[in-house]
């Protein structure tokens, strides 16, 4: 990736996005915005510059969120679940998601909606039952209630790719 001035504004505002957005959503338990915004920025510019728009983007919301900054190894896991949703983004165009139409187009986005969510939740309900234990009832709870996010993206990235496909014409 050629990290061009124009380049690096276009990953500066989605990645400032994804934290304005963050914050929007805030009062919206496990429903947000910003996997979209990163698996759009993979999709547009490369695995690169999702992976620099979800670490950059979710590095801000986990230091500078309304509930406080997350500890340190949550943290890494939330950036690290962020950042992949950047590499989807960019398997997306490259597995042909932009020219799939109609049903095709629409189980496409629902899965990569669904993936975004669980490379996230998945390690960061893993560190978090590790922190906090008991291990096991903390991971069921936390991948259960990870499951608002889960159907959250899956409307989402239908709903809200339009905008993508037409920022990628």
């Amino acid at each position: 990736m050629t990290l061009s001035p124009q380049r690096l504004g276009r990953v500066a505002i989605f990645a400032a996005l994804v934290y304005v957005l963050s914050w929007a959503t805030a009062w919206l338990p496990n429903i947000n915005l910003s996997f979209f915004l990163i698996f759009s920025a993979g999709l547009l510019w490369g695995a690169a510059a999702g992976v620099m728009v979800g670490t950059v983007g979710m590095a801000l919301w986990t230091v500078f969120n309304p509930y406080g900054p997350a500890m340190i190894p949550i943290m890494l896991s939330q950036v690290a679940g962020a950042a992949v949703c950047g590499i989807v983004g960019d398997s997306f165009r490259r597995l042909g998601g932009m020219r799939a139409r109609g049903a095709a187009r629409l189980a496409a986005l629902m899965a990569a909606g669904l993936l975004c969510t669980v490379v996230f939740y998945v390690p960061v309900s893993i560190v978090d039952a590790w922190l906090f234990q008991p291990f096991w009832p903390r991971l069921i709870a936390g991948l259960t209630w990870s499951s608002v996010a889960i159907i959250s993206n899956l409307v989402i990235f239908p709903l809200l790719f339009p905008v993508t496909h037409h920022l990628y014409k």
